[in-house]
């Protein structure tokens, strides 16, 4: 409180600040500090009103050397224990002010890299201005420091646009909000054109993947934290299709159905190849698995292959704001065009005319802005001229 006297306490909005202040000191259970020293370190949720409703502030415990809460006031010698007849006392050195995402994560040393990263000059962003901020809400994903240990770096990104895609900016997602759905981060792959991250809660919460919630729900005052022990590299189109279940005939399709094809190493690249017109960024149309499942039959591998980069665009990130409303031609890699018409029909985002004629294929999710390209999610397979 900065050496505040409580009588200058006197307006509603200050008595109401002073009120979370106070009770941002106090736990709904009766902790003993052996209890606490048993678990060494972690989390609590403390009474004080988190960003959004339903949710109280977190407080960190660390027993490493005393007791010490928040990183910044500890437990004073005979001060533990201090037993009353609705609960516990322990007498602290410091005022436990609101933590900030930045102040959780200075607070657990699980997070020093993160930290290290954060605050590091080569990094034009300004993270801990930008994540001390109470303009703004965000929901963090928060590599612990084995995360960083292990990340090589294989494509050699720049480490803030790594960092800015594990946050999620104007929204506090608690782990029980969490679905399988995308989400937009704050890392871009050109202007106005934020990553998405796709999370996955059949087991646990997966981000892209690749990335496992370890520590959820990690309240601040502008946000929330969940560690997770993998660092979440900028995705590719071939990132997505594998990490979203949604497409997992797809995969087979470009991979064990089509060997003679590198499809996947294709989808992965960030810069020019060596073969002609298949070179990112990529718009890419995915049929899901009820678009494959609703086929005769799956071609043969001759015949998917053209079937396959009848759904790509090489060269170009199409993002449904690019489109006009008519009619938009574009030539996929196997040569025929297609034709996407907005708005779209029957409930369809947009609809597309593929090489065959057929012009009952919907657009029903847009814009999965990957790194490398975007990805445009359809409910049925286009099917290419199979007379030229």
């Amino acid at each position: 409180m900065d050496g505040t006297p409580l009588d200058d306490f006197d307006t509603d909005e200050e008595i109401a600040a002073l009120t979370q202040i106070l009770l941002n000191h106090v736990i709904g259970t009766e902790i003993a500090a052996a209890d606490l020293v048993m678990e060494g370190s972690g989390y609590a949720s403390t009474l004080a009103d988190g960003p959004i409703d339903g949710t109280n502030l977190s407080i960190y415990y660390n027993t490493a050397d005393g007791v010490e809460f928040n990183g910044v006031s500890s437990v004073v010698d005979g001060g533990a224990d201090v037993m009353a007849t609705n609960g516990i006392i322990h007498v602290v050195d410091a005022v436990i002010d609101l933590p900030n995402i930045v102040d959780h994560a200075l607070a657990n040393g699980q997070f020093s890299s993160l930290v290290g990263l954060l605050t590091d000059d080569g990094n034009t962003v300004d993270f801990v201005s930008v994540l001390s901020s109470t303009e703004e809400v965000y929901t963090v994903f928060a590599p612990v420091n084995d995360a960083f240990t292990a990340f090589t770096n294989p494509d050699e990104n720049a480490i803030q646009d790594i960092l800015l895609n594990h946050v999620i900016g104007g929204t506090v997602a608690t782990s029980g909000s969490l679905s399988n759905s995308y989400a937009n981060t704050l890392a871009s792959y050109a202007e106005n054109e934020n990553l998405s991250i796709y999370i996955n809660t059949d087991d646990g919460v997966t981000l892209n993947g690749v990335s496992t919630v370890a520590v959820a729900d990690v309240v601040a005052s502008n946000g929330i934290i969940h560690a997770v022990d993998t660092v979440i590299d900028l995705p590719t189109v071939t990132t997505f299709a594998v990490a979203d279940p949604t497409f997992s005939t797809l995969v087979s399709a470009l991979t064990t159905l089509t060997p003679a094809t590198d499809f996947a190493g294709i989808l992965s690249r960030t810069s020019g190849g060596n073969m002609d017109n298949i070179d990112p960024p990529f718009t890419v149309f995915a049929p899901t698995n009820d678009a494959f499942a609703a086929l005769d039959a799956i071609p043969e591998e001759d015949v998917l292959t053209q079937v396959l980069l009848h759904h790509v665009v090489g060269g170009a990130n199409v993002r449904s704001g690019d489109l006009t409303e008519g009619n938009n031609p574009a030539t996929t890699l196997e040569g025929d065009d297609i034709t996407i018409t907005l708005p779209g029909t029957d409930g369809n985002i947009a609809d597309v005319t593929d090489g065959s004629g057929s012009d009952d294929i919907g657009i029903i999710v847009v814009d999965v802005q990957a790194n490398n390209g975007v990805i445009h999610v359809l409910n049925k397979v286009m099917i290419p001229d199979t007379n030229n």
